[in-house]
């Protein structure tokens, strides 16, 4: 057996949710700029509640200004319309919707989920194909757990499993903290679009807060000067 350590886990990316998206023309407007300014790996798109023509018509406006950028394009829920707006994927709510899902949307397609409310679940996800699970995103009555407890959940997916876990970040601390927990990908949505100095500036400061956590993790797990024998 080989002592040599595990190799270096990739610097985490960041994943924007948009805001409840009714007209696209100000995000349209808005996103390429964004999306220059940081690494971001993936898009989720949260859509106001319409008819289905009406929501394929705005996923099939953003979907090619994303993708130009190098990012993936996700639906928030509605995986129906996922092909028919030229998406890259959906997000779904919890493991019933991802069964629901996963027919429509692989191979070709990246399904996500959240929604996971015990660990057991959260395995479940992963060994039903699950792309991605995320951690921390509130519930249905806006509770979430603790951001000890996001870290903790994130700590223990990142050591033990291998598709990638994704933080739900509401302040930028907790943007940090997840990345340093073992996150792959952090998301990050209302604090951004909220922030006074415009989302711009806040999504450069999110991402230098998750690369700066990635270099503390790195440095942590090999020392200077330490030997692997």
């Amino acid at each position: 057996m080989s002592n040599k350590p595990p190799p270096p886990r990739p610097a985490p990316r960041l994943y924007l949710a948009t805001p409840v998206v009714d007209d696209p023309a100000a995000l349209l407007a808005e996103l390429p700029a964004l999306l220059a300014s940081a690494d971001v790996a993936a898009v989720l798109l949260r859509l106001k509640e319409t008819d289905h023509r009406t929501m394929i018509s705005r996923i099939k406006a953003l979907a090619p200004l994303v993708q130009k950028a190098g990012a993936a394009l996700l639906v928030d829920g509605h995986a129906e319309l996922v092909a028919r707006g030229g998406a890259d994927g959906a997000h779904l709510p919890g493991i019933a919707a991802l069964k629901e899902a996963l027919p429509s949307l692989k191979p070709d397609r990246i399904a996500g989920v959240g929604g996971l409310t015990t660990r057991h679940h959260s395995m479940d996800a992963g060994e039903m194909g699950a792309d991605y699970v995320l951690f921390g995103e509130p519930d249905a009555k806006s509770q979430r757990p603790s951001a000890q407890a996001i870290a903790e959940r994130l700590d223990w997916w990142a050591e033990l499993f291998e598709p990638p876990c994704v933080g739900f970040a509401t302040s930028l601390e907790e943007a940090h903290d997840f990345a340093l927990s073992g996150a792959d990908f952090v998301l990050v949505g209302d604090f951004i679009w909220s922030d006074p100095r415009g989302p711009k500036a806040a999504l450069i400061e999110a991402d230098a807060a998750i690369k700066k956590a990635h270099a503390t993790a790195t440095a942590s797990q090999n020392p200077a000067g330490s030997e692997h024998g």
